[in-house]
């Protein structure tokens, strides 16, 4: 598991409603920028922007490095069209209301260019770093999901009285974001929370992870096929009704690029709890083999499970993945 820990030319793209007609969206890509000095951090975000990502991210860990939100206003302020978020914000560190007015005021900072993705937090570390208790997992998603409602109403701009069962609010009014619609990334495991996040977000960020190990931030993987077919039914089925949707994000944890990929797949099933040989080749969480090698495994993945949405923590590796997926518009 340790691997995952080390890592890390646009076209213009068919238009959504032509992929909608098709039942699914086009394809974006998202960066995670892994820290450095201010200027190497706009520097990031200048060369993803060259390299055709859509969105760059950060994270939010305790760490002596950046937090999750005043880089992305440098970041965006460093480009002209990429748009800026979380990958993930960690709710129980954050209150609902207070995260509504910083991002709010994000949203009219860039110009209309912010998403806001949104985890339950795993790091029981950090937690016990910070004095915090660290409730059992049904509990942190279910406040996961009171917040997701109470920052979609916000940003919308409504007056919001509530009584949860997490929190309660009376009459907060906060600022309403620039774009009509700020879109809510909930990053969440468990049939539960994913069918909450199917009525109420508009991504989801699958994370198909087992147990936190002990060091608070790896994971047991659990990137069968079919457990990710199960759990893409079971999205599906709960998003009824609405008009787009929701869309589908992967973050992959690994991408090497090769011209021996079953080697390299190999050295990760040694090295990552619960992986499998077969689950290296088809998961969408590894990119490995040639560049086109890898856009046909983000092609398959696309067909098989509508993932459309790709992060990844390397520009230049993934760069001419972005051009070869880019083309098929």
């Amino acid at each position: 598991m340790s691997r995952l820990r080390r890592l890390p030319l646009r076209r213009e793209r068919i238009s959504d409603k032509a992929f909608y007609c098709r039942g699914m969206l086009p394809f974006r890509f998202g960066y995670q920028a892994r820290g450095g000095t201010p200027d190497e951090l706009r520097d990031q975000a200048r060369r993803a922007e060259a390299a055709g990502f859509d969105v760059i991210h950060t994270f939010d860990h305790l760490n002596p490095g950046w937090g999750p939100t005043l880089p992305l206003l440098a970041m965006a302020e460093a480009t002209t069209r990429l748009r800026v978020g979380p990958l993930v914000i960690n709710n129980d560190f954050h209150h609902p209301v207070l995260l509504a007015m910083e991002y709010a005021n994000l949203d009219h900072l860039t110009g209309g260019r912010v998403e806001l993705g949104m985890g339950a937090g795993h790091s029981f570390t950090e937690y016990a770093a910070m004095g915090l208790p660290f409730d059992p997992p049904a509990v942190r998603k279910a406040r996961l999901a009171e917040s997701i409602e109470i920052l979609r109403r916000l940003f919308d701009g409504e007056t919001v009285t509530s009584d949860g069962e997490h929190f309660h609010l009376a009459e907060v009014v906060t600022q309403r974001s620039l774009q009509d619609r700020l879109p809510i990334m909930a990053g969440v495991n468990g049939k539960v929370a994913l069918a909450h996040a199917a009525r109420h977000a508009d991504i989801i960020g699958l994370m198909m992870l087992g147990k936190t190990l002990p060091d608070g931030h790896r994971h047991e993987v659990r990137w069968q096929a079919e457990r990710l077919d199960a759990t893409v039914a079971h999205i599906r089925a709960n998003e009824a009704g609405r008009e787009r949707p929701v869309e589908l994000n992967a973050l992959v944890q690994v991408v090497d690029v090769t011209d021996d990929a079953e080697s390299v797949r190999r050295e990760l099933v040694a090295d990552v709890d619960g992986l499998s040989l077969e689950d290296a080749r088809t998961t969408p969480f590894l990119a490995v083999g040639t560049h086109d090698e890898i856009a046909d495994h983000l092609r398959r993945c696309r067909d098989r499970w509508g993932i459309t949405y790709y992060s990844v923590r390397d520009i230049d590796a993934f760069a001419p993945v972005i051009e070869r997926l880019r083309a098929d518009a």
